[in-house]
C-alpha cells in the first residue's frame, strides 16, 4: 500500500500541536505520556521538570516528586529510566533475574544472587528503607559503579532490585529513594498475549515522540529491550508491525505518526506562536 504524503506545514502543525498540548493538571499530563523520563543533572534543569514545565499548567520544578505519592504513579525503566503509570509498568513485569541495563542485563552470580536474597528479606521486616539504613546493616563495601566512579555495593543491589520490580520507590526524602519490598503478579503469557503487551508498549513509544523518521522510531522501539528484557527477541518483530498503520512521507522522507486525539489545527497560543516561529524559521 503506498504512504500518504503529507507537507512540512502538515508535519510541523502535527508535531507542534501534539507534543507541545494544551497545559493541564499534572495527574492528567501523566495520563496523557504515560512516561516521563527523569534525569537528575540540572544543566539547565532536570529533565522531569523540563518535560512538564511546558505541559502542565503553573508547574514548578519538584512538583512532580512532591505529588508522588498522591499522584499513584511509580519510578521505573521504559526506554529510559523516569517515571510510569502503573499500567504501563504492568505490562512490563514481571521482569527476569537479569542486572540493571548499565550493566548489561546479565544474569546474577550465585554469590550476588544470595545476598539480593538476604537484602530483600531485610526490607521485607523493616517495611520503608533509606538506603542508608541497608548500608549500615550490610556493610557490603564499595564497588565501581556504572560510570566508572565509586557506590555503595548496597545502593547498586537495591538499583537491581527495583529494576527487577521485587522492590519499589515509596517517595523520596531530599532526592534519596526510599524502598520498600514489593512483588509483580507472575503471569505466563501465549504468543498473542506477549505481542499484544509489546504493541501496547511500542504505541506509547510513538504516541510519545512521534512524528518521528523510520530509523528513529526503531531506536526506540530497540530500547524497549530494556522495558522487557525477557521479551527482547521478540521486539524486531514488533518494529515491523509498528511500521505499517503509521507510515507516510514527507520531502519524501519515510515518517511515522501517531494517532492524534486531536485535530492538528486546535492550538493554544504558546503553540501557535512556536509553529510560526517553526514556519518562519526563527526556530
Amino acid at each position: 500500500m503506498p504512504r500518504a504524503t503529507i507537507t512540512s506545514d502538515d508535519l510541523r502543525r502535527f508535531a507542534v500541536a501534539r507534543s507541545l498540548f494544551p497545559p493541564t493538571t499534572l495527574r492528567c499530563a501523566i495520563a496523557r505520556m504515560r512516561f516521563v523520563q527523569a534525569d537528575p543533572i540540572r544543566a539547565p534543569a532536570r529533565a522531569q521538570d523540563l518535560i512538564l514545565r511546558h505541559r502542565v499548567k503553573d508547574y514548578r520544578a519538584g512538583d512532580l516528586e512532591r505529588n508522588y505519592v498522591s499522584l499513584g504513579i511509580e519510578e521505573d525503566t521504559f526506554v529510559n529510566y523516569g517515571f510510569v503509570t502503573r499500567e504501563l509498568q504492568t505490562l512490563m513485569h514481571p521482569r527476569p533475574d537479569v542486572r540493571v541495563p548499565a550493566e548489561g542485563m546479565q544474569a546474577w552470580p550465585a554469590a550476588e544472587r544470595k545476598k539480593a536474597e538476604l537484602l530483600l528479606a531485610f526490607l521485607q521486616s523493616r517495611g520503608e528503607v533509606h538506603p542508608r539504613e541497608v548500608e549500615e546493616h550490610f556493610a557490603h563495601g564499595r564497588v565501581r559503579n556504572y560510570w566508572g566512579g565509586s557506590s555503595n555495593a548496597t545502593t547498586q543491589m537495591l538499583d537491581a532490585l527495583h529494576y527487577r520490580g521485587l522492590v519499589r520507590v515509596v517517595r523520596r526524602e531530599n532526592g534519596i529513594r526510599i524502598y520498600r519490598a514489593h512483588q509483580h503478579e507472575p503471569t505466563l503469557l501465549g504468543k498473542a498475549e506477549r505481542q499484544t503487551r509489546i504493541d501496547a508498549l511500542v504505541d506509547v513509544v510513538v504516541n510519545i515522540y512521534a512524528p518521528l523518521p523510520g530509523p528513529s522510531l526503531s531506536f526506540y522501539i530497540r530500547r524497549l529491550r530494556y522495558a522487557v528484557p525477557q521479551w527482547r527477541d521478540e521486539i524486531s518483530a514488533a518494529q515491523k508491525r509498528a511500521r505499517a498503520p503509521r507510515a507516510c512521507a514527507c520531502r519524501g522522507r519515510g515518517l511515522v505518526l501517531a494517532r492524534t486525539r486531536e485535530p492538528a489545527t486546535r492550538h493554544h497560543s504558546k503553540v501557535g506562536t512556536i509553529a510560526s516561529a517553526v514556519r518562519s524559521g526563527r526556530a
